[in-house]
């Protein structure tokens, strides 16, 4: 996640359907350039919907995903990624 999507972020997570959106079990790394970074291995073949969570408070989407699916319950949209 770039810095500009989340300039004062101190915390982010990745939460989605491939660990039951929970967001202690995948806290991205801030780098030196204040950009959040991290690495999951995922089964290839598949679609995964996804989300950040930033400072446990703020819901954000990949600005580069391959797709994004509405969400009518939440009134939003998830964030798609296809391996």
């Amino acid at each position: 996640m770039p810095k500009d999507a989340a300039p004062e972020a101190t915390r982010v997570a990745l939460v989605g359907d491939f660990n039951n959106w929970q967001p202690e079990s995948h806290e991205l790394k801030q780098l030196k350039t204040g950009d959040f970074k991290l690495e999951v291995d995922l089964e290839t073949g598949r679609e995964y919907q996804f989300r950040y969570l930033i400072d446990g408070e703020i819901w954000e989407n990949d600005w580069q995903a391959d797709d994004y699916i509405p969400v009518p319950e939440f009134g939003t949209d998830n964030s798609v990624v296809t391996l």
